[in-house]
């Protein structure tokens, strides 16, 4: 406050005295005055007067002005009006038209008075209530008011919402608003409260904003939409651009696909206003913002492929080849497409195969380098062809095959009637225009890249130079236009290619050595004074010369390493060479080229790096230094051991090749041995489950035996009583002999029978349980099977432990060998302290492998034997089973013998008894007829002996019922 009294007692010209006075009656109005009206007329009056006395009306009335905020939200004419005024106060929108001078100084009152407002976080939690009210006169000034706060004092307010309870949310809401005023206004208010702050952006996200976004860019035409889609774009970059999670969260709610009618352009005659050119170059950018190479490169792949899948990618190449395009459209696209493919095998072999609609058809890549070549064409797209090859030739070997194989005299048209990717490189390499020999010189670098096999079949490349002249390679053109002394920006160009030529490739540094004039040309460079502008083709020079020699092979002795160090102390010195040498990375454009990936110049003089020639020179300068320094017995050291670590490195591979293929042996066996227990298991249930039915058997034919014996008891004592019975003394008496006689007969018969027939209702419930018997028995001759199985998995599991025995044998005499081999070389030569660490470690760790295998192969012999074991238990199991099952079956077939006999028996006892009952009567009439009376006893004993008989007749019914 004090601060801005200063301001307002040091303006030259202020309102008059009368003004002043208004405003503050007004304010004295509006903090006392009672009636609704009063205190809506005096802000109303407030609020006309605070575009013009912005500092006066802000002192005086802000804090009545949040006052009515407060206590007056039932009105919302005058929450509307006071909402207006804040709104003056604060904004600097108005101010646009006046003087440099008064624009700062208004400025700095917007954020004093923001930084009054704020103060109170209550006051903007207020301020986030009324956007609550679907009023629109108080939404609106409301929303135009939040607005303001943010774009004066951003992250204070942000970090103020971000604390509020549902603030963001609340926030949200205008998007859905029906009145697009509102709703347009809103997404401006979420741009300022979404910028630079990650916390919020992915709040917003998650509140549907993508949803929410993406269908008002498709209800306002998508790129032939206005200013909305301008604001709607610009507000996803904010949520996309730098924040990962967002991204992933678009990428996964399958947005992506709805981007593609972005670039449904039309037809070439539709027209291209410039706010749809500002709208398609905002969607462009928000697809590079996807797939920018700063982001990770899991996320970058991803979204890469789903470009490609929704048919995004074929949409984009589809405006690269259109025509009508404006320029900086199609610069945007190129770019866009490049970083689209940019590593993605997929989308790279999809570029490789898109056609220019001309006729004959032509690659895509043809046309887009012939623009690059073209020094009429703009430069920035000249630069995005360059960014685009780039891109393309990135981590794909297959590409940069096809792009050399287009130099090679085998692939050449010979008719002449078609130009390829190759010929247009070499004429931008040899061409007069510099930019042209430098973009050439960098896209022929990237074929090279990581690429050893390239580089030793770019070295076949023959090119005629003039007519009657034998051909020269390429190799040898490049230093040639290189020592004519050509412009720096050419000759920057060809030792950036020679330098990624020959790095990693031995067979290259020879060709280039094999030219005489080469390493003269080099060190005379090097060791002149020339001014500034030169310094760094001779930074570029020593880089070359020092590859000649770290990636030397010592093929030619004129060239060894050795010499040309001596060569090098002599003619420019170790300090100078390492001197020139950091020239590279100290000048000021190689930082801003290590950068970006992205070749962005403002001009074409400030063409001079290429982005991953900075990553080779920051690699190799300090190994080239280390290389210069070395003495030659270093050297021969150094190879020595080279050379021992690789012959140790290839014998540990042998062995460890030999390790895994034993592992996987072991593997297999391990499976086999878990397979072998697993059978095992379910024959020992099956086994259980045999011996378990035995049980049931034998403990069923017990309770019949028992039964059986019951019967008898019962029919003994019924005979008992039967012969207490008695008649007359003298025949009476015979009679009862003859009676004992035949009951005794008939009491053995019955006992037999009864015996019979319970053995026969045995064999009757037996029967049922044959079926189970039998498919016992075919259980049991299954599990004969199965111990055959195993019998032979068994032999086959000992052949395999015997050949791996033999392989153990062989590691072993092949480890003494080794050890030998290493005693005699550590006797012959005194090789460092730290190879022989490496070679016994290494010998180590095979001593362990071995010892570990004979361990395992030990532990599966104890598995096998316990194996064998439980077998041998099962087969004696299954052997004591089908015994028992035999005796059983021998015994059903006496039963089934005696049954029959039995039977014939029964028959003959039934005839005994009918004539024994017959003959009963007819004494027992004679008995009546002589006068001896016969007692109820007597009758009572034949009846029951009647019902006896009959009883004796059907003994079926007895057993069925037990």
């Amino acid at each position: 406050m004090n601060f801005l009294r200063g301001v307002m007692g040091g303006q030259s010209a202020g309102p008059q005295h009368t003004e002043a006075e208004t405003i503050q009656k007004l304010c004295d109005r509006v903090a006392s005055s009672t009636l609704l009206d009063d205190r809506r007329n005096a802000v109303r009056a407030l609020k006309s007067l605070s575009k013009k006395y912005r500092l006066e009306v802000g002192i005086q009335a802000m804090e009545h002005l949040i006052h009515v905020l407060q206590t007056d939200r039932s009105d919302s004419e005058i929450i509307g009006y006071a909402l207006d005024t804040l709104y003056n106060i604060i904004s600097n929108e108005e101010e646009e038209e006046v003087e440099e001078n008064s624009t700062r100084q208004s400025e700095d009152l917007g954020s004093q008075f923001t930084e009054i407002f704020i103060k109170q976080q209550e006051n903007v939690t207020l301020l986030l209530s009324l956007l609550e009210e679907f009023d629109f006169h108080v939404r609106w000034p409301g929303v135009k008011l939040l607005t303001s706060l943010l774009k004066q004092l951003g992250p204070q307010v942000q970090q103020i919402i971000l604390v509020s309870p549902m603030g963001v949310s609340r926030l949200m809401d205008l998007l859905a608003d029906s009145r697009e005023v509102i709703r347009n206004d809103g997404v401006l208010l979420l741009q300022a409260l979404t910028r630079s702050n990650g916390a919020i952006q992915k709040i917003v996200a998650f509140e549907n904003a993508f949803e929410r976004l993406l269908d008002i860019i498709s209800e306002e035409g998508n790129s032939d939409g206005g200013i909305v889609v301008e604001d709607c774009l610009i507000l996803l970059q904010n949520l996309l651009k730098n924040n990962n999670s967002n991204q992933n969260f678009f990428k996964e709610g399958s947005y992506i696909q709805r981007m593609k009618p972005w670039f449904e352009v039309g037809d070439e005659n539709s027209g291209w206003s410039a706010q749809k050119v500002t709208n398609l170059h905002l969607m462009l950018q928000l697809v590079r913002v996807l797939v920018s190479p700063t982001n990770p490169p899991g996320a970058t792949s991803s979204c890469q492929k789903a470009m490609f899948q929704c048919g995004l990618l074929q949409q984009l190449c589809t405006i690269l080849m259109a025509t009508g395009v404006p320029a900086d459209i199609l610069t945007e696209t190129i770019n866009t497409v490049s970083e689209v493919i940019r590593g993605c095998q997929v989308n790279q072999d999809y570029f490789a195969s898109v056609n220019a609609p001309s006729n004959p058809p032509r690659p895509a890549i043809v046309v887009l380098l012939m623009s690059m070549v073209n020094e009429r064409q703009p430069f920035v797209l000249r630069c995005a062809v360059l960014y685009c090859f780039q891109c393309f030739l990135y981590k794909n070997q297959k590409g940069q095959g096809e792009i050399v194989s287009t130099l090679l005299p085998s692939t050449i048209d010979a008719t002449g009637n078609s130009v390829s990717a190759g010929q247009l490189l070499c004429g931008g390499l040899f061409s007069t225009d510099s930019l042209s020999n430098w973009c050439a010189a960098v896209a022929l670098a990237h074929a090279l890249q990581e690429n050893a096999t390239q580089k030793e079949q770019l070295l076949r490349v023959q090119l005629a130079t003039s007519i009657g002249n034998p051909p020269v390679s390429l190799l040898q053109q490049c230093t040639n236009i290189l020592s004519q002394g050509s412009k720096i920006q050419t000759r920057v160009g060809l030792l950036m290619l020679l330098c990624t030529w020959l790095s990693n490739c031995p067979i290259a540094v020879t060709h280039f050595l094999h030219n005489s004039a080469n390493v003269p040309f080099l060190t005379g460079q090097i060791a002149e004074n020339l001014g500034e502008e030169e310094q760094l083709v001779q930074g570029l020079c020593a880089l070359l010369l020092g590859i000649s020699i770290y990636f030397n092979d010592n093929s030619l002795e004129s060239y060894m390493k050795e010499k040309l160090k001596q060569l090098i102390e002599k003619r420019i010195g170790k300090e100078n060479f390492i001197e020139k040498l950091g020239f590279i990375s100290k000048h000021e454009l190689y930082s801003r080229a290590s950068q970006k990936p992205q070749p962005n110049f403002p001009s074409p003089e400030y063409m001079i790096f290429d982005h991953e020639f900075t990553k080779l020179v920051k690699e190799l300068e300090g190994v080239i230094t280390k290389a210069i320094y070395k003495s030659s017995e270093e050297d021969k050291k150094e190879e020595e051991v080279k050379k021992t670590l690789e012959q140790h490195d290839n014998i540990v591979t042998h062995y460890k090749n030999m390790i895994r293929e034993q592992d996987l042996q072991l593997e297999e066996l391990r499976q086999q041995v878990s397979t072998l227990k697993c059978q095992n298991e379910q024959l020992q249930t099956a086994v259980t489950q045999q011996v378990s039915q035995i049980q049931q058997h034998k403990d069923q034919y017990n309770l019949l035996k028992i039964q059986l014996g019951k019967d008898n008891q019962h029919q003994g004592s019924y005979s008992e009583g039967a012969q207490m019975n008695g008649i007359q003394p003298e025949e009476i008496g015979r009679l009862r002999e003859e009676i004992e006689e035949l009951k005794r007969t008939q009491e053995l018969l019955q006992s037999q029978l009864t015996e019979k027939d319970s053995m026969i209702e045995n064999l009757k419930s037996s029967q049922t349980s044959g079926t189970n018997e039998q498919s016992s028995a075919i259980v049991s001759a299954r599990d004969s099977e199965q111990v055959a199985e195993l019998k032979q998995e068994l032999a086959t599991l000992k052949s395999q432990l015997n050949s791996q025995s033999v392989e153990i044998t062989k590691l072993q005499t092949e480890k003494q060998e080794l050890l030998q081999k290493t005693e005699v070389f550590a006797k012959s030569v005194e090789v460092q302290g730290e190879t022989e660490t490496i070679i016994a470690t290494k010998t180590t760790d095979v001593e362990g492998r071995l010892s570990a295998l004979l361990q395992e192969t030990k532990e599966l012999k104890n598995e096998i034997k316990a194996l064998s074991e439980e077998r041998t238990a099962i087969k004696e199991q299954l052997d004591s089973s089908n015994s028992t099952i035999a005796i059983l079956q021998t015994e059903k077939d006496k039963l089934e013998l005696e049954i029959t006999d039995s039977k014939k028996e029964q028959d003959d006892l039934l005839v005994l008894l009918a004539d024994q009952d017959q003959k009963i009567l007819s004494l027992k009439n004679k008995l009546k007829d002589l006068g001896h009376p016969v007692e109820e006893e007597d009758e009572l004993e034949s009846g029951d002996q009647e019902d006896e008989d009959d009883e004796s007749e059907d003994p079926g019914k007895d057993l069925d019922h037990i």
